[in-house]
């Protein structure tokens, strides 16, 4: 059941697999922080790949403004997961009352990421632009730092960064959001299968275990196309931008307090 509301979440607003998949295979299934952000990568990134392909197929997808956006984090997002990564020490630092893991630390990381992710889609009015515009304009450096914050994003915690490319898309290539989801699909597909590539290295992959739970994933997405249809995205984002926080105060409290 996770796994295809991953795939609706995919389906239905561009973004925000990854804020449900990790806290997934930490809390309900077990898995270490370390690895779950690796398949996280993966299940996001094949799922995302059939998503944005459809959305291809109905022309919802600007090529040439992917390639634009995504190119700054491609090879630095690799380069995290296979070199940054694994030099983490296990144990950052630990007094008398507090240890920090790395996992620890990951997972902090995400629960803020997740606040910031839910603040973009609750702001729904600031980013949505559903009228065409005419000929794109970039804004490079605003590009740069985009690629460059996603990177982190997505090497770090396992992210795809849906949320950080959606508004940026809608603000600095001036997309359409049908459009500006679709094209999020195909950058956050590419990004995060190269991230899982630098991570496969590093990590014991149950494949038939990724394989099934990305297949639930893959039906998801299907679905939350489908629905993309009937559901006004403002309404959507916002609802679940709130329901983004719950989980990351959750997440906050469970490594800090509890």
């Amino acid at each position: 059941m996770a796994a295809l509301i991953i795939g609706i979440v995919l389906g239905l607003i561009g973004g925000g697999g990854s804020i449900l998949t990790v806290p997934v295979f930490v809390y309900l299934l077990g898995i270490s922080p370390v690895i779950a952000t690796g398949y996280s990568l993966f299940v996001v990134g094949i799922t995302s790949l059939i998503g944005g392909s459809l959305y291809a197929r109905k022309g919802l997808v600007d090529v040439n403004t992917a390639v634009v956006f995504a190119i700054p984090a491609f090879i630095s997002v690799y380069l995290t997961r296979r070199y940054l990564i694994p030099v983490i020490p296990d144990i950052i630092f630990e007094t008398s009352w507090f240890t920090l893991t790395r996992g620890v630390a990951l997972m902090l990381f995400f629960g803020v990421i997740m606040l910031l992710a839910a603040y973009s889609m609750i702001r729904e009015k600031n980013v949505t632009n559903e009228e065409e515009s005419g000929e794109l304009k970039f804004n490079y450096p605003l590009i740069l730092i985009e690629g460059l914050f996603v990177w982190v994003i997505t090497g770090l915690v396992g992210a795809g960064g849906g949320f950080i490319i959606i508004p940026a898309l809608v603000l600095l290539a001036k997309l359409p959001m049908k459009k500006a989801v679709g094209t999020s699909l195909i950058i956050i597909a590419v990004k995060s299968l190269i991230g899982f590539i630098g991570d496969v290295q590093n990590i014991v992959v149950d494949w038939n275990f990724l394989l099934v739970f990305s297949g639930i994933a893959i039906v998801g997405i299907l679905i939350g196309i489908y629905l993309n249809n009937f559901i006004p995205g403002k309404k959507l984002k916002k609802s679940f931008g709130w329901f983004v926080i719950v989980m990351a105060v959750y997440i906050l409290l469970k490594e800090l307090v509890l």
